[in-house]
């Protein structure tokens, strides 16, 4: 019995399956009650052999070995399990090695789909760019069509009105003519009346000398000849104007006729349209139907006729009243030409006028016109030639178009705003130009100290895009509403490019006013506030094209206490003034009270490239501007 059962025999079995993987708390549970039934046995074995042996203990080694049998028969059961468990592992494995192999394929065609549909959508930002710029190409070739086509419909009726003119004048002229020689035919028969009426009366003569002749016979000769000699010097006068008046009157009309023709067709072919020139009839005639009563001498008018006609040498003191009047009409003023000429008598009457004067008798309402008069008058009087004289108020509307504040051009027009009237243009004047955006008011003050530091050159401001990746700020400060919306397209924002018509955006705005920033320009192109990436790629872009000074002060102005940032809704109102102050305005004269825009004295530094070199503690050189309060445009002093 001991040589049948051997205790190192049955500790094999927990070594063997403890080698296995993976196996139930059941299986574990079976191999531990082996291992205590081996180590009981073999206990009992060695007590048996120091021990004689009894029937008891020979019954239980007999249970036990039972037991034994019964236990290796579960172990060898539990190691077909065991190997079916391991089979299906092993299985397992490979299906997990087989589905890792495919979720790596997937994940490299997913990265795939990712790189074509950015490749995609780059294509898609690059086809809306596209037809954005094709759209405003598009919107910029009708407006040209239609300005054409106006032009064209323009020439057309001016072409009609002069060929009209030209019929009137011929018809004029003819009628003239036969009437001349209609006068003619008359004169000529008062003049033979008259030479009948003389030959009668010396045959009267010559009858009363013959019966005188008859009837003093007998007086001496001497009293004869003498009577004789009187009666002949009485007729000689009458036969020597006789032959005058037959001859010498009508050669002389004659010649006189064919001299005027001349001259009025002289005349004709200067003036170009048919008109006469103002010194062959009188300042105060006029006739229904005559010459001057047409269109045609206003239409065929240029800039320079009205100053061959006044001699620029001579002081505006010692003008004529004609003089005076022509440079009204090339000064845009033409509508109040008839009451100067009946109030003016020279340039000194200019000069030497009141504001009320100006409104008494030239009936000039608009405040606005009177103040061109003015700054006009001024500049005679001080012989300084300003730069700004030579920009004409059609010069203006092109220039309110570049700075994109094409809605106001109609009032500047009417006004007759130009370069001299921007010089000193002033918050009352915007005001009266229905100008009352806060952000307006700021463009338009931008864009005048940029006509200041440019010497206001026509040509200052660039239109044309150029290299987007050398841009500085002394170029972007010169740069037009235009010029803005092609870098935003070369930014990828051109589908907001076209909310910046109308919105009064330029180089001069966003360089030198301080409260001009980026979440300024998203709020413009109606960048919503949820598209943070959107807003957060312009302002890397707007602050790389402001540059550094200008970004740092920009941050500096805002973070600066009682700051108040920059709204599209802010408005400009106009100042209430107390009881006490009315005293003060009747004392003060009209330049006083002036609350320029962009002042004149201001100390505007000179500009290089478009850009001034300042001291330290001012933006730019624009000291006159920002160092003030630049929220005084909400406090603007009541309209003049």
């Amino acid at each position: 019995m001991a040589g049948r059962l051997n205790p190192s025999h049955c500790f094999l079995f927990p070594i063997v399956y403890l080698s296995v993987n993976s196996f139930s708390f059941e299986k574990c549970e079976a191999i531990h009650r082996l291992c205590s039934i081996s180590h009981i046995t073999g206990t009992l074995y060695s007590f048996n052999c120091h021990i004689p042996a009894a029937c008891s203990y020979q019954e239980r080694l007999s249970r036990l070995e039972g037991d034994k049998e019964s236990l290796v028969l579960q172990v060898s059961v539990l190691t077909d399990q065991v190997e079916a468990q391991g089979e299906k592992i092993r299985d397992l494995e490979s299906s997990l090695e087989e589905h890792q192999h495919k979720l790596n394929s997937t994940e490299e065609m997913l990265q795939q789909e990712l790189l074509s549909r950015t490749a995609l959508e780059s294509q898609k930002l690059d086809l809306i760019d596209e037809v954005s710029y094709l759209k405003l190409k598009l919107v910029g070739m009708e407006e040209r069509q239609n300005h054409n086509v106006e032009r064209q419909h323009k020439a057309e009726v001016l072409c009609k009105w002069i060929c009209l003119i030209y019929v009137f004048i011929y018809f004029k002229f003819v009628y003239t003519y036969l009437f001349s020689k209609q006068g003619l035919f008359q004169e000529l028969r008062l003049l033979k009346n008259k030479v009948d009426e003389l030959e009668d009366e010396k045959s009267q003569y010559e009858r009363k000398l013959k019966a005188t002749k008859v009837l003093s016979q007998n007086r001496s000769s001497a009293t004869t000849e003498r009577m004789e000699d009187t009666s002949m010097s009485d007729l000689s006068p009458v036969s020597s104007g006789v032959d005058s008046g037959q001859q010498s009157p009508v050669s002389q009309e004659n010649m006189k006729n064919k001299k005027s023709i001349r001259k009025l067709w002289g005349k004709i072919r200067r003036t170009q349209s048919g008109g006469l020139q103002g010194d062959d009839l009188e300042p105060t005639e006029f006739r229904r139907g005559g010459f001057r009563a047409t269109a045609g001498p206003r239409l065929a008018r240029t800039p320079d006729s009205g100053r061959s006609v006044r001699d620029m040498s001579l002081p505006f003191s010692k003008w004529t009243t004609e003089q005076v009047c022509g440079w009204l009409e090339d000064y845009g003023l033409g509508q109040y030409v008839n009451l100067t000429r009946q109030w003016v008598i020279s340039g000194q009457t200019l000069l030497s006028a009141t504001p009320q004067e100006f409104e008494k008798e030239m009936a000039i309402k608009h405040p606005l016109h009177r103040k061109k008069l003015q700054l006009a008058l001024r500049s005679f009087s001080n012989k300084a030639m300003e730069k700004s004289s030579e920009l004409d108020h059609m010069w203006v509307t092109r220039w309110l178009d570049d700075i994109g504040l094409p809605q106001y051009k109609d009032q500047f027009h009417e006004s007759r705003v130009d370069g001299r009237m921007l010089q000193y243009l002033t918050v009352n004047d915007l005001l009266f130009l229905k100008v009352t955006s806060q952000l307006h008011h700021l463009s338009i003050k931008c864009a005048i100290h940029v006509l200041h530091a440019n010497k206001f050159n026509p040509s200052c401001l660039r239109r044309r895009p150029g290299d987007e990746n050398k841009t500085s700020p002394s170029e972007v400060v010169q740069w037009s509403n235009h010029r803005v919306m092609e870098w935003l397209r070369s930014v990828d924002l051109a589908e907001y490019a076209p909310n910046l018509r109308g919105s009064g955006v330029h180089g001069g705005l966003i360089i030198l006013e301080p409260r001009f920033n980026s979440e300024t320009l998203a709020m413009l192109l109606n960048i919503p506030p949820q598209k943070t990436l959107l807003r957060r790629h312009l302002a890397t872009n707007f602050n790389s094209l402001v540059g550094l000074q200008a970004q740092q002060e920009k941050r500096e102005y805002a973070n600066a206490s009682g700051h108040t940032p920059l709204t599209t809704t802010a408005k400009v109102r106009p100042k209430k003034l107390g009881f006490t102050n009315f005293s003060h305005l009747r004392k003060r004269r009209p330049d006083d009270s002036a609350d320029y825009i962009c002042p004149v004295d201001g100390g505007i530094s000179p500009i290089l490239n478009g850009i001034s070199h300042r001291p330290q503690g001012s933006f730019r050189g624009l000291s006159p501007i920002v160092d003030r309060d630049t929220d005084r445009l909400d406090q603007v002093v009541s309209k003049s």
